[in-house]
């Protein structure tokens, strides 16, 4: 096995090598990489408190086949929010005057100073960020909301800050449009043009959609597909919800009747086939969400994605155009609890080779680095995690202890009993017999899960882990306790016989 130090002079070699090659190669070898890299699905739970206990942003990724991760997104820090994904990079608003890109695979973060206009009434879901595939620039947006009483909750300023420029720029929107929209109903950007709800008073829906073209900087309305309100319930609910996305590259529109954050009915989803002439395809009708589906739904790589009221997460095979849920073959994901459904977010990403160096005129890259939270308001989780970490090393040595103890005791045991009579000989071997069977589930080594950072789910499943095994060490040393004693008892037994 190489050492350490040649693994480090390995690695600085390749290093070398990367930097001499013309950033042109580079580029155009992230990009071809990109085309064959295998989409995995991030969710992302954002800080918060629950029971009065603090939990740090963090984020599950789940595999082609669904298989949710171990280890915690390590360029996710605990404040941070997402404000997009889009080829490997993740957008991340922090609470400071940064805006964050990192990269999931390489670890390297790019960090961006926040419009100065904007630092006051700042929010994470003001921003979002996008790659136009004409021009191969990645952009930051943000809707910039003007601080007076007549424009609360509206914006006619969106800025755009393109990577590896020097400012933001200012694109003058054609009215005055509604933040609680790009709140509520989110923002796809497909194509290199962003989309997103608007209000729109003439029409049934009092929605419309807006589009915004990164590259040309023009703004268009689409209006929405007509709805079936065959499925209306009344009196349950005032209103439908609506939602845009993206859903296989194409932009989406999806809506179901709501109340409380639980869906009604059918959830319908179209797909904008046509940008010009504003041509929409029903995608799915999918029946019977009824008391099962809350708010949070996603759909990619053939399943619908939905959270049940009792928190888990599942997931359903998308079954043709039109089709109706059966609870029996929902697949359970994960248990979301006790984050609960607030505030998460599904992002489509995959591995990239996307190198930050080359926008870091205005910004500035770190490299990867062993994730530490150094803040105030973290030490308690901090501590706890430590503290965990603590409780594996202790058992794991009692552990050992015990394997130590197996071994001594055999010797002991055959030295000492070698001259008894078979009877008595007979009769301590059989307690011998017992405490090794106490003994005998414990290996020499663990490994120690709690060496890296896990996520939520799986810090919840060590929890739980620990606690059996520590349960059962405790059963483990009083059954052996009480074999020992008896076996004592038989060796004094055979030294009054001597």
């Amino acid at each position: 096995m190489a050492s350490k130090t040649t693994t480090r002079k390995r690695a600085g070699m390749e290093e070398s090598i990367i930097n001499c090659l013309p950033t042109e190669v580079i580029e155009h070898f992230a990009l071809a990489h990109l085309q064959h890299a295998p989409s995995c699905t991030l969710l992302f739970s954002p800080q918060g408190s629950i029971s009065g206990k603090l939990y740090p942003s963090d984020a599950i990724i789940f595999d082609e086949a669904w298989l949710p991760s171990k280890s915690a997104v390590p360029v996710i820090g605990p404040d941070d929010r997402i404000c997009g994904s889009c080829n490997g990079l993740l957008c991340l608003h922090t609470p400071t005057s940064m805006i964050k890109i990192a990269n999931l695979t390489t670890g390297e973060c790019l960090h961006l100073k926040k419009p100065t206009r904007s630092l006051k009434d700042d929010h994470f879901s003001f921003y979002r960020f996008g790659f136009h595939p004409a021009t191969k620039e990645y952009m930051v947006i943000q809707f910039f909301q003007k601080s007076s009483p007549l424009t609360v909750g509206r914006f006619n300023v969106i800025q755009v800050y393109t990577l590896g420029n020097e400012k933001w720029k200012d694109v003058v929107t054609p009215e005055s449009l509604s933040l609680n929209c790009v709140k509520n109903s989110g923002v796809a950007i497909v194509d290199g043009t962003m989309y997103w709800l608007a209000e729109d008073m003439g029409s049934d829906w009092q929605h419309v959609v807006m589009s915004f073209d990164l590259g040309k900087e023009s703004f268009a309305r689409i209006q929405l597909p007509a709805v079936d309100l065959e499925d209306w319930t009344v009196g349950i609910g005032d209103d439908r919800h609506y939602w845009i996305m993206e859903i296989d590259g194409k932009v989406c529109i999806s809506t179901a009747q709501s109340l409380e954050g639980m869906l009604f009915g059918k959830l319908q989803i179209w797909t904008l086939d046509g940008h010009a002439d504003q041509r929409w395809n029903q995608k799915y009708i999918i029946h019977h969400l009824s008391p099962f589906a809350r708010g949070l739904h996603f759909v990619h790589g053939g399943k619908i994605v939905i959270q049940h009221r009792d928190s888990n997460l599942y997931s359903y095979e998308l079954l043709g155009k039109n089709f109706e849920i059966e609870l029996s073959k929902m697949a359970k994901l994960l248990d979301l609890s006790p984050r609960g459904e607030d505030g998460m977010q599904f992002y489509v990403c995959v591995k990239s080779l996307v190198p930050l160096d080359v926008y870091a005129k205005a910004a500035i890259v770190h490299r990867p680095k062993h994730l530490e939270w150094k803040l105030k308001k973290w030490e308690a989780w901090e501590q706890d995690r430590l503290m965990q970490k603590d409780v594996w090393r202790t058992m794991h040595q009692i552990e050992h202890e015990l394997m130590v103890l197996k071994q001594r005791m055999i010797l002991e045991v055959k030295e000492k009993t070698q001259h008894f009579p078979d009877g008595i000989q007979q009769r301590i071997n059989v307690e011998v017999d017992l405490i090794l069977q106490h003994m005998q589930n414990y290996p020499e080594q663990h490994p120690n899960p709690m060496l890296r950072r896990l996520n939520w789910v799986e810090t919840m499943q060590e929890r739980k882990k620990l606690a059996a095994r520590l349960e059962k060490l405790k059963v483990s040393y009083e059954a052996m306790g009480a074999s020992v004693v008896r076996a004592l008892s038989c060796v004094r037994a055979s030294d009054n016989l001597d």
